[in-house]
């Protein structure tokens, strides 16, 4: 991956419905060489894929809610049953194997109390767990989808430095 490459991620994670030709004149190339960049990036699985960021206090989705899983079975097994379970929830919006004081962790967004209450209801019920510890964001500070991306080092230093659009 070299620096064009880097520039129309970051170009994308900014903008994903960018057109190519925009997308190309911002990194010095014509379309069809940018194109064959992007569908590289896809093919390889650096671009994961392409979706609309939606406002989830405008859907009515106001209680953000990141959830603390300890359980006392640590089977392969037991594993994936839960994920399973967990995947099947669409309140879950990211769910993570967790090193440290707990085992799993959650973030749940729903509308309100009682939802969660229901959300909350039903993952109790979908295996033995040990302890479940909820808690309640009041405030979103920074929400982003973009990954800090490496940037080539510049000639004769050897740190690396992150990616900026426009560079």
């Amino acid at each position: 991956m070299d620096s064009i490459d880097l520039k129309i991620l970051a170009l994308l994670q900014k903008d994903a419905t960018l057109s190519i030709a925009a997308i190309g004149e911002q990194v010095g190339l014509s379309q069809t060489p940018c194109w064959k960049r992007i569908q590289r990036l896809e093919a390889d699985g650096v671009i994961d894929r392409r979706v609309a960021v939606l406002d989830p206090v405008k859907l009515g989705l106001g209680l953000t809610v990141f959830v603390s899983i300890e359980t006392a079975d640590h089977s392969k097994d037991w594993l994936e049953r839960f994920a399973d379970r967990i995947a099947a929830m669409p309140e879950v919006l990211e769910f993570y194997r967790m090193a440290g004081d707990v085992d799993y962790m959650l973030r749940v967004v729903v509308a309100d109390m009682a939802a969660y209450d229901t959300f909350y209801k039903n993952l109790i019920a979908t295996l033995p767990l040990k302890n479940v510890t909820s808690r309640f964001a009041m405030e979103k500070v920074k929400s982003t989808t973009a990954l800090p991306l490496p940037a080539p080092p510049p000639r004769g230093r050897a740190e690396p430095r992150l990616a900026v659009v426009g560079e």
